[in-house]
């Protein structure tokens, strides 16, 4: 097989020309019909349109919560042991500086996944029970304000 014994499974459609004069059968009002709305330019409907009348979607009740999560930024103590200096204060500036999370505006948690051997001084993070164990066990110290 070569690229000029390629041929197309079906034929393709051609796009219908509209308002090419009476003889095309698609001139005149150019297949929009006579007079309302969707006759004229911009008429679009939005979804969920009835008519005129009260959609469905405004007539059912708001129902149940309506929580947003916090979206935090999760950087592991591998990560950390990894890229960061033993005795370091570590705080979301350096974090962001080292790369390890893309915005210093929203909050982030440490986590306990990897191993730390090295000891920390963490400021204005949040942690998981377990990456607070790892943190104290090597003798770090988590600075809470």
């Amino acid at each position: 097989m070569q690229l000029n014994d390629l041929k197309p499974r079906h034929k393709q459609k051609k796009p219908k020309r509209v308002g090419r004069g009476e003889g095309s059968g698609h001139g005149k009002t150019s297949c929009r019909g006579n007079k309302g709305e969707n006759s004229r330019t911009g008429s679009k409907f939005y979804i969920g349109f009835q008519g005129g009348g009260v959609p469905l979607m405004r007539k059912l009740p708001k129902r149940g919560f309506n929580t947003y999560k916090k979206l935090m930024q999760v950087v592991n103590v591998g990560e950390i042991e990894h890229t960061c200096q033993a005795g370091e204060k570590i705080t979301p500036e350096l974090l962001k500086s080292r790369g390890l999370i893309n915005s210093i505006d929203k909050p982030v948690k440490v986590l306990a996944e990897g191993t730390l051997t090295k000891k920390f001084t963490f400021e204005h993070l949040t942690f998981s029970d377990k990456a607070k164990e790892k943190i104290t066990a090597v003798g770090g110290s988590i600075l809470v304000e």
